[in-house]
């Protein structure tokens, strides 16, 4: 490997680090976040909230964490590589202006729709207050897409600071309201206090907007949009999105067709029935799965979102830089540590999530209207969920592999054929009496499963052997590591007895990272030193002495 080589691509896995920092305090902020409206309780109401702000979460996602990013940045960087950055810049700016003059034609042509569906088919209170809610919510839309823009052009440079940040701006607005705000003003009434959250999510995106507006231009990118003359790498950025829509979007895709399904087949009322190919059936869902099922994923994303997707979204350009140049000796190299890296995060996350479901779930979302029994029911469908956690940590990298290579078929296909898959499954176990709402957890613990290794499969193919030896080693090394955390728990949890959730979390979490840490280190995991950031000195280690002061800084 060249020396330049070498840098570049430690400098691109150090900013993992950094977005894993800023990604980790904005999961926490989310939390306490997610605990305010968990404690107005598992209802019909609730239920409502938690569907309607899917679909501006879902363009937040897709957009920012996905599609729009994924297709401007390997144009972006090839565009800067081959025809310098003067004509690299030109293409954010009229990027900038198509995308704004599109999202904001969509917000408004559904904010018609939504206000004549209300006009016209009322419904019963329920439905008005999803409509409501979403109506309120939907310019975030607009809002969060520019923001995912402005930070996939600061990523490019080297700037990871802000576009890990701005989510926690995001958060604080919504703990105001949410924590605050709401109980001041509304005080028992829940739909009053749901009505407060929603506009805190509205004004959020409009200052995280601005923050990265600020940003863009004291990094000399042009802010103000440019519709006229289309650049020529607009093109390739369209066909890359489309389909990358499905592919980075499947997993929540696939949770909003889950939540649409909870809401239809979820009671109403005592005795509520379904009509269902000429039969009617008894409803398989009580009225609360909605937010049960949303505390579930809150919890198992949470990790995600801190390690595999800031992972993802820093090796990225990396990856894209790569291909661009056709170097994929590196490539291949690159993608093995980030996938040696995502799978040890998944693993050891999942395992040590699902043996302490219980208690962590109670301690943190027990409280005022979420009861006990709500919790057991959320800690069952996290577990479920949590089967395929190493599968969704390790697709994110599969796919910016396809999509540095501007492969964006194979993963469309593949997330379409999987979609079907994942309703289908549903649909089918949420009528075994023994899952309930856990269908949706094993549901899509398949579904991710499957995309996982549909993916590696594919992309061997592509790109020739990517190390499977060296990453069939590591995997060994983190179950066994994995297996002393388990056992460490297991005893603990003996010792402690009936103890309360707080005791049980706080002795069980730091000693099974801890045995999870020794134990990897005893076998000399090399991914464990790229974790914390003290990986022992050799080949791979960065050379503190060098310094390329052409390479953008890491913020």
């Amino acid at each position: 490997m060249s020396e330049n080589a070498h840098r570049e691509r430690e400098g691109f896995f150090r900013a993992a680090k950094v977005i894993a920092s800023l990604t980790l305090t904005s999961r926490v902020f989310g939390m306490v976040r997610d605990m305010a409206i968990a404690s107005l309780g598992a209802s019909r109401a609730t239920g409502a909230f938690v569907l309607a702000q899917k679909i501006p979460n879902l363009f937040r996602r897709l957009f920012g964490e996905g599609a729009l990013a994924a297709a401007f940045v390997p144009v972006f960087t090839e565009t800067s590589e081959t025809d310098g950055l003067d004509r690299a810049m030109r293409l954010f700016a009229n990027a900038l202006g198509l995308v704004s003059v599109c999202l904001v034609v969509l917000t408004v042509l559904v904010e018609l729709g939504l206000l004549a569906w209300g006009y016209f088919w009322p419904g019963g209170w329920d439905r008005q207050l999803l409509v409501g809610l979403l109506s309120i919510m939907l310019p975030f839309v607009v809002t969060v897409c520019l923001l995912a823009l402005g930070s996939a052009a600061l990523n490019c440079r080297g700037r990871f600071a802000y576009p890990a940040f701005a989510p926690i701006l995001l958060n604080i607005f919504i703990i105001a309201a949410a924590w605050f705000v709401g109980p001041a003003l509304a005080r028992d009434d829940v739909v009053g206090q749901l009505y407060i959250i929603a506009p805190s999510i509205t004004l959020a995106g409009v200052v995280q907007l601005v923050g990265v507006l600020w940003l863009l231009r004291s990094a000399k990118f042009p802010i103000r949009p440019r519709l006229r003359p289309v650049e020529p790498g607009i093109k390739p950025m369209v066909r890359l999105m489309g389909p990358m829509i499905l592919g980075l979007g499947l997993l929540q895709i696939c949770e909003l067709l889950n939540d649409v399904i909870a809401w239809v087949f979820s009671a109403t009322a005592p005795g509520s029935t379904i009509s269902l190919l000429g039969w009617q059936l008894a409803r398989p869902l009580d009225e609360g799965v909605l937010m049960r099922v949303y505390a579930a994923q809150r919890m198992y994303q949470f990790p995600m979102g801190v390690l595999a997707i800031s992972l993802g979204v820093a090796v990225f350009p990396l990856l894209s830089r790569y291909a661009a140049r056709g170097d994929l000796g590196n490539l291949r190299d690159s993608l093995n540590r980030a996938l040696r890296l995502a799978m040890m995060e998944g693993l050891a996350a999942g395992v040590g999530l699902f043996v302490l479901a219980g208690p962590i779930v109670r301690l943190i979302f027990v409280r005022g209207n979420f009861t006990s029994a709500d919790a057991a029911q959320s800690a069952f469908v996290l577990q479920m969920y949590l089967l395929g956690m190493w599968a969704y940590c390790t697709s994110q990298i599969f796919l910016r592999a396809f999509y540095s290579l501007k492969d964006t078929v194979t993963p469309l296909k593949v997330a379409v054929v999987l979609a079907i898959v994942n309703l289908l499954a549903v649909l089918g176990f949420i009528w075994v009496p023994q899952l309930g709402s856990g269908a949706f957890g094993l549901a899509m613990a398949m579904t991710g499963s499957l995309n996982a290794i549909i993916l590696a499969l594919l992309l061997r193919k592509r790109l020739g052997p990517f190390g499977g030896r060296k990453l069939a080693v590591s995997v060994g090394r983190t179950i066994v590591a994995c297996g002393a955390m388990v056992g460490v728990i297991y005893l603990l949890r003996r010792q402690l007895g009936d103890a309360a959730d707080g005791i049980v979390v706080a002795a069980c979490v730091p000693a099974g990272a801890v045995a999870f840490v020794i134990s990897a280190w005893i076998l000399r995991a090399p991914e464990l030193g790229e974790l914390v950031g003290a990986m022992a000195r050799g080949k791979d280690a960065p050379d503190e002495k060098t310094s390329d002061p052409t390479k953008p800084p890491i913020e």
